[in-house]
Protein backbone atom coordinates (compact mmCIF):
# COMPACT_ATOMS: atom_id res chain seq x y z
CA UNK A 1 0.00 0.00 0.00
CA UNK A 2 1.35 3.44 -0.92
CA UNK A 3 1.75 6.08 1.76
CA UNK A 4 -0.60 8.35 -0.18
CA UNK A 5 -1.86 11.89 0.23
CA UNK A 6 -5.11 10.82 1.92
CA UNK A 7 -3.14 8.95 4.57
CA UNK A 8 -1.07 12.11 5.09
CA UNK A 9 -4.28 14.17 5.40
CA UNK A 10 -5.53 11.78 8.09
CA UNK A 11 -2.19 12.07 9.91
CA UNK A 12 -2.27 15.88 9.76
CA UNK A 13 -5.79 15.84 11.20
CA UNK A 14 -4.64 13.62 14.08
CA UNK A 15 -1.46 15.63 14.62
CA UNK A 16 -3.40 18.89 14.89
CA UNK A 17 -5.60 17.51 17.66
CA UNK A 18 -2.70 15.93 19.55
CA UNK A 19 0.39 18.09 18.94
CA UNK A 20 -0.65 21.70 18.37
CA UNK A 21 0.70 23.98 21.12
CA UNK A 22 2.89 21.13 22.34
CA UNK A 23 6.58 21.70 23.13
CA UNK A 24 9.51 19.78 21.64
CA UNK A 25 11.08 18.49 24.85
CA UNK A 26 13.47 16.03 23.17
CA UNK A 27 14.90 15.52 19.69
CA UNK A 28 16.67 12.28 18.84
CA UNK A 29 18.01 10.69 15.66
CA UNK A 30 18.04 6.91 16.29
CA UNK A 31 18.80 6.12 12.63
CA UNK A 32 20.73 8.08 9.98
CA UNK A 33 17.46 8.91 8.18
CA UNK A 34 15.00 8.96 11.10
CA UNK A 35 13.92 11.43 13.79
CA UNK A 36 12.11 10.71 17.03
CA UNK A 37 10.56 13.84 18.55
CA UNK A 38 9.20 13.86 22.11
CA UNK A 39 6.41 16.42 22.52
CA UNK A 40 4.84 17.50 25.80
CA UNK A 41 1.36 18.93 25.46
CA UNK A 42 -0.17 19.70 28.83
CA UNK A 43 -0.08 16.51 30.88
CA UNK A 44 0.49 14.31 27.82
CA UNK A 45 3.84 13.16 26.47
CA UNK A 46 3.82 11.98 22.86
CA UNK A 47 6.47 10.66 20.48
CA UNK A 48 6.50 11.45 16.78
CA UNK A 49 8.51 9.20 14.49
CA UNK A 50 9.57 10.65 11.13
CA UNK A 51 11.47 8.26 8.87
CA UNK A 52 12.91 9.23 5.49
CA UNK A 53 14.14 5.72 4.79
CA UNK A 54 14.23 4.98 1.07
CA UNK A 55 12.80 1.51 1.65
CA UNK A 56 10.16 2.40 4.26
CA UNK A 57 9.41 6.12 4.77
CA UNK A 58 6.95 6.66 7.62
CA UNK A 59 5.36 9.29 9.79
CA UNK A 60 3.29 8.41 12.85
CA UNK A 61 2.76 8.85 16.61
CA UNK A 62 4.12 6.02 18.73
CA UNK A 63 4.50 4.96 22.35
CA UNK A 64 7.74 3.16 21.60
CA UNK A 65 11.06 4.76 22.49
CA UNK A 66 14.21 3.94 20.55
CA UNK A 67 17.84 3.96 21.70
CA UNK A 68 19.88 6.85 20.32
CA UNK A 69 23.56 6.80 19.34
CA UNK A 70 26.05 7.93 21.98
CA UNK A 71 26.99 10.91 19.81
CA UNK A 72 24.12 12.74 18.16
CA UNK A 73 24.43 13.29 14.39
CA UNK A 74 24.98 16.84 13.09
CA UNK A 75 21.39 17.24 11.84
CA UNK A 76 20.02 16.25 15.25
CA UNK A 77 22.38 18.69 17.01
CA UNK A 78 21.28 21.49 14.66
CA UNK A 79 17.59 20.87 15.43
CA UNK A 80 18.31 20.81 19.16
CA UNK A 81 20.10 24.13 18.88
CA UNK A 82 17.26 25.85 17.01
CA UNK A 83 13.92 24.34 18.02
CA UNK A 84 14.30 22.21 21.15
CA UNK A 85 11.73 23.49 23.68
CA UNK A 86 10.01 25.25 20.77
CA UNK A 87 6.22 25.27 20.45
CA UNK A 88 4.39 23.66 17.51
CA UNK A 89 2.06 26.38 16.25
CA UNK A 90 0.94 24.92 12.93
CA UNK A 91 0.80 21.58 11.07
CA UNK A 92 -0.13 21.68 7.40
CA UNK A 93 -0.23 19.71 4.18
CA UNK A 94 -0.01 21.46 0.80
CA UNK A 95 -2.96 20.14 -1.20
CA UNK A 96 -2.85 16.35 -1.11
CA UNK A 97 0.92 16.22 -1.44
CA UNK A 98 2.78 13.63 0.62
CA UNK A 99 4.30 16.43 2.67
CA UNK A 100 3.78 17.53 6.27
CA UNK A 101 5.06 20.91 7.43
CA UNK A 102 5.53 21.51 11.18
CA UNK A 103 5.86 25.19 12.06
CA UNK A 104 7.75 25.64 15.33
CA UNK A 105 7.91 28.89 17.30
CA UNK A 106 11.03 29.43 19.42
CA UNK A 107 13.30 32.08 20.91
CA UNK A 108 16.60 32.80 19.16
CA UNK A 109 19.94 33.64 20.82
CA UNK A 110 18.81 37.26 21.37
CA UNK A 111 15.49 36.23 22.89
CA UNK A 112 13.45 37.23 19.84
CA UNK A 113 10.49 35.11 18.76
CA UNK A 114 11.21 33.20 15.56
CA UNK A 115 9.52 30.52 13.49
CA UNK A 116 11.14 27.61 11.72
CA UNK A 117 9.69 24.82 9.58
CA UNK A 118 10.44 21.12 9.82
CA UNK A 119 9.20 19.56 6.59
CA UNK A 120 8.73 15.79 6.18
CA UNK A 121 8.52 14.64 2.57
CA UNK A 122 7.25 11.04 2.40
CA UNK A 123 7.98 10.24 -1.23
CA UNK A 124 9.40 6.73 -1.45
CA UNK A 125 13.10 6.69 -2.29
CA UNK A 126 13.02 10.52 -2.60
CA UNK A 127 11.85 10.98 1.01
CA UNK A 128 13.60 13.62 3.07
CA UNK A 129 13.37 15.72 6.25
CA UNK A 130 14.14 19.38 5.56
CA UNK A 131 14.68 22.21 8.08
CA UNK A 132 13.84 25.72 6.80
CA UNK A 133 13.76 29.28 8.11
CA UNK A 134 10.89 31.78 7.95
CA UNK A 135 11.75 32.69 4.34
CA UNK A 136 11.59 29.03 3.25
CA UNK A 137 15.35 28.87 2.85
CA UNK A 138 16.90 25.51 3.66
CA UNK A 139 19.00 25.51 6.84
CA UNK A 140 19.83 21.80 6.52
CA UNK A 141 18.31 18.44 5.62
CA UNK A 142 18.73 14.85 6.77
CA UNK A 143 19.72 14.00 3.16
CA UNK A 144 21.69 16.37 0.94
CA UNK A 145 20.64 16.32 -2.73
CA UNK A 146 23.04 18.09 -5.09
CA UNK A 147 22.56 19.06 -8.71
CA UNK A 148 24.57 15.99 -9.70
CA UNK A 149 21.89 13.79 -8.14
CA UNK A 150 18.77 15.74 -9.15
CA UNK A 151 18.29 18.23 -11.97
CA UNK A 152 14.86 19.17 -10.62
CA UNK A 153 15.74 20.50 -7.18
CA UNK A 154 18.81 20.86 -5.01
CA UNK A 155 18.32 20.22 -1.30
CA UNK A 156 21.33 21.91 0.26
CA UNK A 157 21.85 24.52 3.01
CA UNK A 158 21.15 28.02 1.69
CA UNK A 159 19.01 26.88 -1.23
CA UNK A 160 15.34 27.98 -1.47
CA UNK A 161 12.78 25.32 -0.59
CA UNK A 162 9.99 24.55 -3.06
CA UNK A 163 7.81 21.59 -3.95
CA UNK A 164 8.97 20.10 -7.26
CA UNK A 165 6.18 19.56 -9.77
CA UNK A 166 7.68 16.73 -11.75
CA UNK A 167 4.33 15.35 -12.86
CA UNK A 168 1.41 17.12 -14.46
CA UNK A 169 -1.10 16.22 -11.74
CA UNK A 170 -4.03 18.22 -10.38
CA UNK A 171 -5.10 18.85 -6.80
CA UNK A 172 -8.12 16.55 -6.24
CA UNK A 173 -9.43 18.77 -3.42
CA UNK A 174 -10.03 21.73 -5.72
CA UNK A 175 -10.87 20.17 -9.09
CA UNK A 176 -14.26 20.95 -10.67
CA UNK A 177 -16.61 18.52 -12.35
CA UNK A 178 -15.79 19.88 -15.82
CA UNK A 179 -12.04 19.59 -15.30
CA UNK A 180 -12.48 16.09 -13.84
CA UNK A 181 -14.39 14.93 -16.95
CA UNK A 182 -11.88 16.52 -19.32
CA UNK A 183 -8.89 15.13 -17.46
CA UNK A 184 -10.08 11.58 -16.73
CA UNK A 185 -12.25 10.49 -19.64
CA UNK A 186 -10.04 11.61 -22.48
CA UNK A 187 -7.03 9.54 -21.43
CA UNK A 188 -6.78 6.17 -23.23
CA UNK A 189 -6.40 3.88 -20.21
CA UNK A 190 -8.35 2.05 -17.50
CA UNK A 191 -10.52 4.22 -15.25
CA UNK A 192 -8.60 3.51 -12.04
CA UNK A 193 -5.29 4.29 -13.72
CA UNK A 194 -6.67 7.53 -15.16
CA UNK A 195 -7.58 8.59 -11.61
CA UNK A 196 -4.25 8.05 -9.86
CA UNK A 197 -2.20 9.38 -12.78
CA UNK A 198 -4.32 12.54 -13.03
CA UNK A 199 -4.52 13.64 -9.39
CA UNK A 200 -2.01 14.19 -6.61
CA UNK A 201 -2.18 12.00 -3.53
CA UNK A 202 -4.26 9.14 -4.96
CA UNK A 203 -2.77 5.65 -4.78
CA UNK A 204 -3.86 2.77 -7.06
CA UNK A 205 -5.70 1.22 -4.09
CA UNK A 206 -7.74 4.40 -3.49
CA UNK A 207 -8.42 4.69 -7.23
CA UNK A 208 -9.77 1.13 -7.20
CA UNK A 209 -11.91 2.00 -4.17
CA UNK A 210 -13.41 5.04 -5.93
CA UNK A 211 -14.22 2.90 -8.97
CA UNK A 212 -15.78 0.25 -6.75
CA UNK A 213 -17.99 2.84 -5.02
CA UNK A 214 -19.02 4.08 -8.46
CA UNK A 215 -20.16 0.64 -9.55
CA UNK A 216 -16.97 -1.31 -10.12
CA UNK A 217 -15.71 -0.09 -13.52
CA UNK A 218 -12.04 0.00 -12.43
CA UNK A 219 -10.69 -2.01 -15.37
CA UNK A 220 -13.05 -0.47 -17.91
CA UNK A 221 -11.36 1.78 -20.47
CA UNK A 222 -12.28 5.45 -20.03
CA UNK A 223 -13.42 5.72 -23.64
CA UNK A 224 -15.85 2.84 -23.11
CA UNK A 225 -17.57 4.49 -20.11
CA UNK A 226 -21.15 5.59 -20.81
CA UNK A 227 -22.24 8.95 -19.38
CA UNK A 228 -24.06 7.38 -16.43
CA UNK A 229 -20.86 5.57 -15.34
CA UNK A 230 -18.83 8.77 -15.77
CA UNK A 231 -21.29 10.64 -13.58
CA UNK A 232 -21.20 7.86 -10.97
CA UNK A 233 -17.38 7.99 -10.94
CA UNK A 234 -17.42 11.77 -10.44
CA UNK A 235 -19.92 11.46 -7.56
CA UNK A 236 -17.83 8.76 -5.83
CA UNK A 237 -14.67 10.84 -6.32
CA UNK A 238 -16.32 14.04 -5.10
CA UNK A 239 -17.83 12.30 -2.06
CA UNK A 240 -14.46 10.91 -1.01
CA UNK A 241 -12.79 14.32 -1.41
CA UNK A 242 -15.53 15.87 0.73
CA UNK A 243 -14.71 13.36 3.47
CA UNK A 244 -11.03 14.33 3.25
CA UNK A 245 -11.78 18.06 3.37
CA UNK A 246 -14.08 17.60 6.38
CA UNK A 247 -11.65 15.25 8.16
CA UNK A 248 -14.06 12.32 8.08
CA UNK A 249 -11.59 9.45 8.13
CA UNK A 250 -12.13 5.79 9.00
CA UNK A 251 -8.72 4.08 8.86
CA UNK A 252 -8.68 0.31 8.39
CA UNK A 253 -6.43 -2.61 7.45
CA UNK A 254 -7.63 -5.28 5.03
CA UNK A 255 -6.35 -8.76 5.90
CA UNK A 256 -5.95 -11.64 3.48
CA UNK A 257 -5.41 -15.05 5.07
CA UNK A 258 -4.43 -13.40 8.33
CA UNK A 259 -1.76 -11.22 6.69
CA UNK A 260 -2.20 -7.43 6.26
CA UNK A 261 -2.67 -6.89 2.53
CA UNK A 262 -3.84 -3.28 2.29
CA UNK A 263 -4.62 -0.24 4.40
CA UNK A 264 -6.28 3.09 3.86
CA UNK A 265 -7.46 6.17 5.75
CA UNK A 266 -11.00 5.45 4.50
CA UNK A 267 -13.11 2.30 4.71
CA UNK A 268 -12.20 -0.10 1.92
CA UNK A 269 -15.68 -1.13 0.87
CA UNK A 270 -14.18 -3.15 -1.98
CA UNK A 271 -12.99 -5.67 0.63
CA UNK A 272 -15.32 -7.96 2.63
CA UNK A 273 -16.19 -6.38 5.97
CA UNK A 274 -15.02 -9.54 7.78
CA UNK A 275 -11.48 -9.02 6.46
CA UNK A 276 -11.25 -5.42 7.75
CA UNK A 277 -9.85 -4.23 11.06
CA UNK A 278 -10.89 -0.68 11.93
CA UNK A 279 -8.84 1.84 13.94
CA UNK A 280 -9.80 5.04 15.71
CA UNK A 281 -6.63 6.79 14.55
CA UNK A 282 -4.22 6.36 11.67
CA UNK A 283 -0.98 6.22 13.72
CA UNK A 284 -1.77 2.92 15.53
CA UNK A 285 -2.80 1.51 12.14
CA UNK A 286 0.51 2.43 10.52
CA UNK A 287 2.49 1.11 13.46
CA UNK A 288 0.58 -2.21 13.45
CA UNK A 289 0.70 -2.58 9.66
CA UNK A 290 4.36 -1.84 9.18
CA UNK A 291 5.46 -3.69 12.32
CA UNK A 292 3.98 -6.89 10.91
CA UNK A 293 5.26 -6.16 7.41
CA UNK A 294 8.72 -5.45 8.84
CA UNK A 295 8.67 -8.69 10.79
CA UNK A 296 7.79 -10.69 7.69
CA UNK A 297 10.50 -8.90 5.67
CA UNK A 298 13.07 -9.42 8.44
CA UNK A 299 12.29 -13.15 8.70
CA UNK A 300 12.60 -13.44 4.91
CA UNK A 301 16.03 -11.84 5.09
CA UNK A 302 17.15 -13.98 8.04
CA UNK A 303 16.00 -17.15 6.30
CA UNK A 304 17.80 -16.41 3.02
CA UNK A 305 20.75 -18.71 3.84
CA UNK A 306 18.44 -21.58 4.75
CA UNK A 307 16.38 -20.99 1.62
CA UNK A 308 19.50 -21.13 -0.52
CA UNK A 309 20.54 -24.44 1.03
CA UNK A 310 17.08 -25.94 0.53
CA UNK A 311 16.77 -24.57 -3.01
CA UNK A 312 20.18 -25.92 -4.05
CA UNK A 313 19.47 -29.36 -2.60
CA UNK A 314 16.01 -29.41 -4.17
CA UNK A 315 17.32 -28.53 -7.62
CA UNK A 316 20.00 -31.22 -7.35
CA UNK A 317 17.47 -33.87 -6.33
CA UNK A 318 14.99 -32.86 -9.03
CA UNK A 319 17.72 -33.20 -11.68
CA UNK A 320 18.67 -36.59 -10.24
CA UNK A 321 15.03 -37.70 -10.23
CA UNK A 322 14.50 -36.63 -13.87
CA UNK A 323 17.60 -38.56 -14.92
CA UNK A 324 16.44 -41.66 -13.04
CA UNK A 325 13.01 -41.44 -14.66
CA UNK A 326 14.68 -41.33 -18.07
CA UNK A 327 16.78 -44.38 -17.17
CA UNK A 328 13.65 -46.16 -15.91
CA UNK A 329 11.96 -45.50 -19.22
CA UNK A 330 14.88 -47.19 -20.97
CA UNK A 331 14.21 -50.39 -18.97
CA UNK A 332 10.65 -50.75 -20.30
CA UNK A 333 11.86 -53.15 -23.05
CA UNK A 334 13.16 -55.69 -20.54
CA UNK A 335 10.10 -57.98 -20.75
CA UNK A 336 10.19 -57.79 -24.54
CA UNK A 337 13.80 -59.06 -24.49
CA UNK A 338 12.79 -61.90 -22.16
CA UNK A 339 9.97 -62.94 -24.49
CA UNK A 340 12.32 -62.80 -27.49
CA UNK A 341 14.72 -65.13 -25.67
CA UNK A 342 11.97 -67.56 -24.75
CA UNK A 343 10.56 -67.58 -28.29
CA UNK A 344 14.01 -68.18 -29.77
CA UNK A 345 14.52 -71.13 -27.43
CA UNK A 346 11.15 -72.48 -28.60
CA UNK A 347 11.19 -71.67 -32.34
CA UNK A 348 14.87 -71.04 -33.02
CA UNK A 349 15.27 -74.32 -34.87
CA UNK A 350 13.27 -72.82 -37.77
CA UNK A 351 15.65 -69.88 -38.22
CA UNK A 352 17.80 -70.13 -41.35
CA UNK A 353 21.57 -69.72 -40.86
CA UNK A 354 22.55 -66.02 -41.30
CA UNK A 355 18.94 -64.84 -41.01
CA UNK A 356 18.44 -61.25 -39.78
CA UNK A 357 15.01 -61.92 -38.22
CA UNK A 358 12.60 -64.62 -37.22
CA UNK A 359 8.80 -64.47 -37.24
CA UNK A 360 7.12 -66.38 -34.42
CA UNK A 361 3.81 -66.47 -32.56
CA UNK A 362 3.93 -64.96 -29.07
CA UNK A 363 2.22 -67.67 -27.04
CA UNK A 364 1.38 -65.09 -24.31
CA UNK A 365 -0.77 -62.93 -26.61
CA UNK A 366 -1.28 -65.07 -29.71
CA UNK A 367 0.15 -62.31 -31.91
CA UNK A 368 2.91 -62.79 -34.47
CA UNK A 369 6.13 -60.95 -33.67
CA UNK A 370 9.31 -60.32 -35.64
CA UNK A 371 12.46 -60.98 -33.63
CA UNK A 372 15.62 -59.13 -34.82
CA UNK A 373 18.65 -61.47 -35.02
CA UNK A 374 22.39 -61.02 -35.26
CA UNK A 375 23.22 -63.01 -38.42
CA UNK A 376 26.69 -63.81 -37.04
CA UNK A 377 25.15 -65.74 -34.11
CA UNK A 378 23.05 -68.88 -33.86
CA UNK A 379 19.46 -68.78 -32.60
CA UNK A 380 20.61 -70.11 -29.21
CA UNK A 381 23.32 -67.47 -28.97
CA UNK A 382 20.80 -64.75 -29.92
CA UNK A 383 18.47 -66.05 -27.20
CA UNK A 384 21.32 -65.92 -24.67
CA UNK A 385 22.08 -62.33 -25.67
CA UNK A 386 18.42 -61.30 -25.19
CA UNK A 387 18.34 -62.93 -21.73
CA UNK A 388 21.51 -61.05 -20.78
CA UNK A 389 19.88 -57.75 -21.87
CA UNK A 390 16.75 -58.66 -19.91
CA UNK A 391 18.69 -59.48 -16.73
CA UNK A 392 20.73 -56.28 -16.98
CA UNK A 393 17.64 -54.12 -17.45
CA UNK A 394 15.84 -56.01 -14.69
CA UNK A 395 18.66 -55.28 -12.22
CA UNK A 396 18.70 -51.63 -13.34
CA UNK A 397 14.91 -51.37 -12.91
CA UNK A 398 15.00 -52.87 -9.41
CA UNK A 399 17.85 -50.61 -8.31
CA UNK A 400 16.29 -47.49 -9.83
CA UNK A 401 12.89 -48.27 -8.30
CA UNK A 402 14.47 -48.04 -4.85
CA UNK A 403 16.58 -44.99 -5.70
CA UNK A 404 13.74 -43.01 -7.30
CA UNK A 405 11.56 -43.68 -4.26
CA UNK A 406 14.31 -42.36 -1.98
CA UNK A 407 14.91 -39.28 -4.15
CA UNK A 408 11.17 -38.60 -4.40
CA UNK A 409 10.88 -38.73 -0.63
CA UNK A 410 13.85 -36.38 -0.36
CA UNK A 411 12.19 -33.93 -2.77
CA UNK A 412 8.97 -34.01 -0.74
CA UNK A 413 10.98 -33.48 2.44
CA UNK A 414 12.81 -30.46 0.99
CA UNK A 415 9.53 -29.03 -0.31
CA UNK A 416 8.06 -29.38 3.17
CA UNK A 417 11.08 -27.54 4.63
CA UNK A 418 10.53 -24.81 2.03
CA UNK A 419 6.89 -24.57 3.13
CA UNK A 420 8.04 -24.31 6.76
CA UNK A 421 10.31 -21.41 5.81
CA UNK A 422 7.36 -19.69 4.12
CA UNK A 423 5.19 -19.84 7.24
CA UNK A 424 7.95 -19.04 9.77
CA UNK A 425 7.11 -15.88 11.72
CA UNK A 426 9.78 -15.71 14.40
CA UNK A 427 13.50 -16.27 14.62
CA UNK A 428 12.98 -19.26 16.93
CA UNK A 429 11.00 -20.89 14.10
CA UNK A 430 14.09 -20.62 11.89
CA UNK A 431 16.24 -22.15 14.65
CA UNK A 432 14.10 -25.30 14.63
CA UNK A 433 14.15 -25.52 10.83
CA UNK A 434 17.93 -25.20 10.88
CA UNK A 435 18.11 -28.00 13.45
CA UNK A 436 16.06 -30.22 11.12
CA UNK A 437 18.46 -29.46 8.24
CA UNK A 438 21.40 -30.33 10.51
CA UNK A 439 19.77 -33.64 11.46
CA UNK A 440 19.12 -34.35 7.78
CA UNK A 441 22.76 -33.72 6.87
CA UNK A 442 22.29 -30.57 4.79
CA UNK A 443 24.11 -28.40 7.32
CA UNK A 444 27.15 -29.46 9.31
CA UNK A 445 27.00 -28.80 13.03
CA UNK A 446 30.00 -26.77 14.11
CA UNK A 447 32.47 -28.64 16.23
CA UNK A 448 32.08 -27.94 19.92
CA UNK A 449 28.64 -26.34 19.59
CA UNK A 450 25.81 -27.75 21.66
CA UNK A 451 22.38 -28.59 20.36
CA UNK A 452 20.31 -25.41 20.35
CA UNK A 453 17.40 -25.16 22.75
CA UNK A 454 14.12 -25.15 20.78
CA UNK A 455 11.59 -22.53 21.92
CA UNK A 456 9.37 -22.39 18.82
CA UNK A 457 5.78 -23.50 19.45
CA UNK A 458 2.98 -24.52 17.07
CA UNK A 459 0.29 -22.07 15.98
CA UNK A 460 -2.68 -22.22 18.33
CA UNK A 461 -6.22 -21.48 17.16
CA UNK A 462 -9.64 -21.87 18.75
CA UNK A 463 -12.56 -22.91 16.57
CA UNK A 464 -15.90 -21.09 16.60
CA UNK A 465 -17.23 -23.97 18.71
CA UNK A 466 -14.44 -23.66 21.31
CA UNK A 467 -12.16 -26.54 20.26
CA UNK A 468 -8.39 -26.00 20.44
CA UNK A 469 -6.57 -26.45 17.13
CA UNK A 470 -2.80 -26.69 16.76
CA UNK A 471 -0.75 -26.25 13.58
CA UNK A 472 2.84 -27.50 13.23
CA UNK A 473 5.22 -24.89 11.83
CA UNK A 474 7.73 -27.45 10.54
CA UNK A 475 8.36 -31.20 10.29
CA UNK A 476 9.78 -31.54 13.80
CA UNK A 477 6.70 -29.85 15.24
CA UNK A 478 4.44 -31.97 13.02
CA UNK A 479 6.10 -35.09 14.46
CA UNK A 480 5.74 -33.84 18.02
CA UNK A 481 2.09 -32.79 17.57
CA UNK A 482 0.94 -36.01 15.93
CA UNK A 483 2.81 -38.66 17.90
CA UNK A 484 3.44 -37.08 21.32
CA UNK A 485 0.84 -34.34 21.87
CA UNK A 486 -2.32 -35.71 20.24
CA UNK A 487 -4.37 -38.53 21.75
CA UNK A 488 -6.04 -41.28 19.75
CA UNK A 489 -9.49 -39.65 19.69
CA UNK A 490 -8.20 -36.27 18.48
CA UNK A 491 -8.60 -35.39 14.81
CA UNK A 492 -5.72 -35.01 12.36
CA UNK A 493 -5.84 -32.87 9.19
CA UNK A 494 -3.39 -32.50 6.29
CA UNK A 495 -3.51 -31.11 2.73
CA UNK A 496 -3.90 -34.05 0.36
CA UNK A 497 -0.82 -35.15 -1.57
CA UNK A 498 1.33 -32.08 -0.90
CA UNK A 499 3.74 -30.70 1.73
CA UNK A 500 2.02 -28.92 4.58
CA UNK A 501 1.43 -28.67 8.30
CA UNK A 502 -0.21 -31.27 10.50
CA UNK A 503 -3.30 -29.82 12.17
CA UNK A 504 -4.50 -31.42 15.40
CA UNK A 505 -7.92 -30.70 16.88
CA UNK A 506 -8.18 -31.64 20.56
CA UNK A 507 -11.58 -33.25 20.80
CA UNK A 508 -11.49 -34.39 24.42
CA UNK A 509 -13.47 -37.40 23.27
CA UNK A 510 -16.41 -35.24 22.14
CA UNK A 511 -17.77 -35.28 18.58
CA UNK A 512 -16.64 -32.30 16.48
CA UNK A 513 -19.25 -29.99 14.91
CA UNK A 514 -19.14 -29.56 11.14
CA UNK A 515 -17.96 -25.96 11.50
CA UNK A 516 -14.88 -27.08 13.47
CA UNK A 517 -14.08 -29.70 10.81
CA UNK A 518 -14.24 -26.96 8.18
CA UNK A 519 -12.10 -24.49 10.14
CA UNK A 520 -9.42 -27.10 10.85
CA UNK A 521 -9.40 -28.07 7.18
CA UNK A 522 -8.99 -24.43 6.20
CA UNK A 523 -5.95 -24.22 8.47
CA UNK A 524 -4.46 -27.36 6.88
CA UNK A 525 -5.08 -25.94 3.39
CA UNK A 526 -3.64 -22.52 4.27
CA UNK A 527 -0.48 -23.86 5.90
CA UNK A 528 0.46 -25.95 2.87
CA UNK A 529 1.98 -25.38 -0.54
CA UNK A 530 -1.59 -24.79 -1.81
CA UNK A 531 -2.00 -21.60 0.26
CA UNK A 532 -1.99 -19.38 -2.84
CA UNK A 533 -4.81 -21.35 -4.45
CA UNK A 534 -8.45 -20.54 -3.84
CA UNK A 535 -9.27 -24.07 -2.62
CA UNK A 536 -7.42 -27.25 -1.71
CA UNK A 537 -8.33 -30.83 -0.88
CA UNK A 538 -7.70 -31.84 2.72
CA UNK A 539 -7.61 -35.33 4.25
CA UNK A 540 -8.77 -35.79 7.84
CA UNK A 541 -8.90 -38.80 10.12
CA UNK A 542 -8.79 -39.69 13.80
CA UNK A 543 -5.24 -39.52 15.02
CA UNK A 544 -5.19 -43.24 15.95
CA UNK A 545 -5.40 -44.05 12.21
CA UNK A 546 -2.15 -42.16 11.48
CA UNK A 547 1.00 -44.29 11.50
CA UNK A 548 4.71 -43.48 11.39
CA UNK A 549 6.82 -45.35 8.83
CA UNK A 550 10.06 -46.72 10.25
CA UNK A 551 13.03 -44.75 8.90
CA UNK A 552 10.87 -42.06 7.27
CA UNK A 553 11.68 -38.36 7.45
CA UNK A 554 10.19 -36.44 10.41
CA UNK A 555 6.56 -35.55 9.88
CA UNK A 556 5.98 -38.17 7.17
CA UNK A 557 3.10 -40.52 7.95
CA UNK A 558 0.72 -43.01 6.35
CA UNK A 559 -3.02 -43.56 6.81
CA UNK A 560 -5.45 -45.78 4.96
CA UNK A 561 -8.94 -44.90 6.22
CA UNK A 562 -9.70 -41.21 5.87
CA UNK A 563 -12.23 -38.58 4.82
CA UNK A 564 -11.57 -35.70 2.41
CA UNK A 565 -13.06 -32.29 1.72
CA UNK A 566 -12.43 -29.47 -0.75
CA UNK A 567 -12.04 -26.31 1.30
CA UNK A 568 -11.02 -22.66 1.00
CA UNK A 569 -7.45 -21.67 1.96
CA UNK A 570 -8.73 -18.45 3.58
CA UNK A 571 -8.37 -18.53 7.39
CA UNK A 572 -9.87 -15.07 8.04
CA UNK A 573 -12.12 -15.12 11.07
CA UNK A 574 -10.47 -18.06 12.84
CA UNK A 575 -9.35 -16.94 16.28
CA UNK A 576 -5.61 -17.27 16.86
CA UNK A 577 -4.26 -17.50 20.41
CA UNK A 578 -1.02 -15.65 21.02
CA UNK A 579 0.76 -18.10 23.32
Amino acid sequence: MAFDGITIANLVSDFKSALLEGRLSKIAQPEPDELLLTIKNGSRTLRLCISASASLPLLYLTDENKPSPATAPNFCMLLRKHIQNGRIVDISQPGLERIVCFTVEHLDELGDLRRKKLIAEIMGKHSNIIFCDEEDRIIDSIKHISGLVSSVREVLPGKPYFIPHTQDKLDPLTVSREVFWDRVFFRPMECYKALYTSFTGLSPAIAHEICYRAGGAADLATAACPDRDREALWRAFSSLMDDVRQGRFSPCIAFENGVPAEYAAVTLTSWPEASLKHFDRISPLLEAYYTQKNRITRIRQRSSDLRRIVSTALERNVRKYDLQQKQLKDTQKRDQYRIYGELLNTYGYSAAPGAKSLKAVNYYTGEEVTIPLDPQLTATENAKRYFEKYNKLKRTFEALSVLTKEVQEEILHLQSVGNALDIAQKEEDLVQIKEELIQSGYIRRRAGTKKVKITSRPFHYISSDGFHMYVGKNNLQNEELTFHFASGSDWWFHAKGMPGSHVIVKSGGAPLPDRTFEEAARLAAHYSTAKDQEKAEVDYVEKKQVKKVAGAKPGFVIYHTNYSMLISTDISGILQVQD
